[in-house]
């Protein structure tokens, strides 16, 4: 599994201008549908919030989502 601790971004018109926000996000890769489903169980255990953004990527974007895993887990460099 990989398993990452990224710098997501999205874009917003704030006053007729496009600003770019930027937040940390911890995404999870796997193919087998058998591993996501246990990192999908060990994340509600863990009452940490998880999108599945696709078949083979879970992601942590809240802030106390973020905050939990990276005093679970830390900071990668």
């Amino acid at each position: 599994m990989a398993v990452g601790r990224v710098a997501n971004w999205a874009t917003q018109v704030v006053a007729g201008e496009t600003k770019r926000y930027e937040y940390p996000r911890w995404q999870f890769v796997n193919e087998s549908a058998e591993i996501m489903g246990w990192c999908r169980d060990a994340l509600d255990l863990l009452a940490v919030p998880w999108r599945q953004t696709s078949r083979r990527t879970l992601s942590v974007s809240t802030r106390a989502g973020v905050a939990a895993l990276d005093s679970l887990i830390g900071l990668t460099s």
